[in-house]
Order: structure tokens, then C-alpha cells, then sequence
């Protein structure tokens, strides 16, 4: 008997949730265009069932049996109609994957119209289904306290705009070129909507997710995130360094990309993205397999924002 596709038993029931859980870890980009069928599956079966509604029915034939045999032929509409080229499981998919960094480096930059964003897929809340599905798609540290909205909304153009003279001023200290470190910024905060909070809803100002170790004396934030040990995605306690500014965040960064000896191979990479994003995953920066993959495409993103910003160079923000 041929086993139904996870797309059939989501049409179904649910069932397939915790498979579709398991594949984001090790196949996020495929997992992606799956959760993508399912989201059009059912709306398409919701879209069947809300015109079966507006028909009248057979009269003295009409009953119980009939209603489900309706209802199970909706289902099978629904499955065979969703996943096909140029439907609304392609949108779902390209909206998800520009949020996720996962978008394949042929994509125009996020401010193209084709990236405007979906309102059913903004979630209002943390708890939010749609912010869970990308939270387990995602992979990246992300905070289970409050997630206040940021002014960036998800223009990733502003959110640019807005680093800009802060990345300027400490990559002429630091020699760490603005864009990496832009970059790096918008991946670990998906372009400034997932920035760590405390419980009380205060701004950590952490940009980078760095954690505060033993050597670290200053303020911190406690958050539950997700971290992959052993192959797997589990979801731990951990404290945050917190700043008093973005500024601060770009600074001390800088720092320790800059002073310590695990990312001396990264700082001689800042001429090529892909060698800086592989050096930092193999210095252990983050626990995601396919951190340096993720980095390098944003990476590639903030540079064709650059260019269609109009800018040779992010220095040139820093007003004399």
C-alpha cells in the first residue's frame, strides 16, 4: 500500500506536523516547499468546502453519507489541485524563504515587488502559528519572551539604511567590512523582526546573538532559544549579552570577531563572504549546519541592496 504524502495526511488531519518538524533540521530549503503545499491544500479545501455550501442540495438524496462522501471528495480536489507551478504554495514558499535566508542567490533583492510581504503569513503574536512554522524552519536563535515589532517592519532595505552608519563607523575601526557585519545583523534578527528580548519586553540590542559568558560583566537577558546538539533541535536556556545601543552591539561584535584567537581565520577572509561565513561556522560561531550557507546568501542580499540603494560604500552615510 503506497504510503500518502505528507501533503495528504496534512489535508486530512495533522498527523504529519512533527515528520515536517524533524525535516526542517536537516533539509530546511525542501521543508520549506512542503509546509508551502500544505498551507495551499487546505485553503484549497476550504475554498471547496465554501462553495459546496452555496449550492443547494439533492433534495431527498441529501444526507449524512452523502455530506461525507462530499467532504472527502473536497479533500482529494484540494491535494490534487495545491502545489502546482505558479500557484499560491510557490508565493508561500519564496515569502518563506526570504525570511528564512534561504532564498537562492538569483532572487532580486527584497524590495522588489515579487517580495512584498504576505499579511496571512505576518504573525501578531510570538505564539503566532505561522511564526512557530518559520521558528522551526529557521533554525536560528530565537526568543520564546516578548517580541515587540520593530520599526523595520520587513523592508529589508530599511533595515539596511537604518545599520548603515553604525556598521560604517566600526568597520573603519575594526577592518570588518559593514556589509558582513549588516549582514550577519539582518540573519540573526530576520532583517530586525526577531530581535532578543528580556520577558519584560525590553531591547537587548543584540544584533549578533552572542552570549554572555563567564568574561562577560555587563547586563544580560535570559531566553529560551533553539540550539542543534547532537544533530537535533532542542530548545535551552541561555543568557544574552544586552547593550545600550545597535552601536554598542556592531562594536562588540567587532571585538570579538576581531580579538580572539578561534576567529583569526575569519578575519583573514573579509575579501571573499562565502570563506568569512564558512570560517565563522567552522570557529563555531553558531550550532545551525547550515549557518555559513544561510550568511553567505544574505550577505549576498545586503550587497545588491547596496548597489540598488545607489551606494559604492556604506561609509559614505557617515555624515561629516
Amino acid at each position: 500500500m503506497q504510503r500518502p504524502s505528507s501533503t495528504q495526511q496534512l489535508a486530512a488531519g495533522g498527523a504529519s506536523l512533527d515528520a515536517l518538524r524533524g525535516a526542517a533540521a536537516r533539509n530546511p530549503a525542501d521543508t520549506i516547499k512542503e509546509v508551502s503545499r500544505q498551507f495551499e491544500a487546505l485553503f484549497m479545501q476550504e475554498l471547496m468546502k465554501s462553495m459546496r455550501a452555496t449550492t443547494m442540495d439533492s433534495g431527498m438524496l441529501s444526507n449524512s453519507a452523502t455530506a461525507m462522501g462530499g467532504d472527502m471528495l473536497d479533500q482529494q480536489y484540494a491535494m490534487q489541485l495545491s502545489g502546482q507551478p505558479g500557484g499560491l504554495a510557490a508565493a508561500i514558499a519564496r515569502q518563506l524563504e526570504r525570511q528564512m535566508g534561504v532564498a537562492s542567490a538569483a532572487d532580486p533583492a527584497p524590495g522588489h515587488p515579487r517580495f512584498l510581504p504576505l499579511p496571512g503569513l505576518r504573525a501578531s503574536t510570538p505564539g503566532a502559528a505561522t511564526g512557530n512554522a518559520v521558528s522551526a524552519l529557521s533554525g536560528a536563535t530565537e526568543s520564546d519572551a516578548v517580541q515587540a515589532v520593530t520599526p523595520y517592519g520587513s523592508n529589508a532595505q530599511q533595515f539596511v539604511s537604518a545599520q548603515a552608519q553604525s556598521a560604517a563607523r566600526v568597520s573603519a575601526e575594526s577592518g570588518i567590512p559593514a556589509d558582513f557585519m549588516i549582514a550577519q545583523a539582518a540573519h540573526e534578527t530576520g532583517w530586525g523582526r526577531r530581535e532578543i528580548r528580556g520577558r519584560d519586553g525590553s531591547n537587548s540590542y543584540n544584533l549578533f546573538g552572542i552570549k554572555a559568558g563567564p568574561g562577560w560583566n555587563g547586563p544580560s537577558v535570559t531566553i529560551t532559544t533553539t540550539e542543534v546538539i547532537d544533530g537535533e533541535p532542542r530548545k535551552v536556556q541561555a543568557q544574552f549579552r544586552a547593550y545600550s545601543s545597535y552601536e554598542d552591539s556592531f562594536r562588540d561584535y567587532a571585538k570579538l570577531i576581531g580579538t580572539s584567537p578561534r576567529y583569526a581565520a575569519a578575519r583573514r577572509a573579509t575579501d571573499d563572504p562565502s570563506a568569512f561565513a564558512r570560517e565563522l561556522q567552522r570557529a563555531g560561531y553558531a550550532t545551525d549546519p547550515n549557518y555559513a550557507a544561510k550568511l553567505s546568501r544574505v550577505i549576498q542580499t545586503t550587497q545588491r541592496l547596496q548597489r540598488s540603494l545607489g551606494r559604492t560604500g556604506l561609509a559614505a552615510d557617515i555624515q561629516a
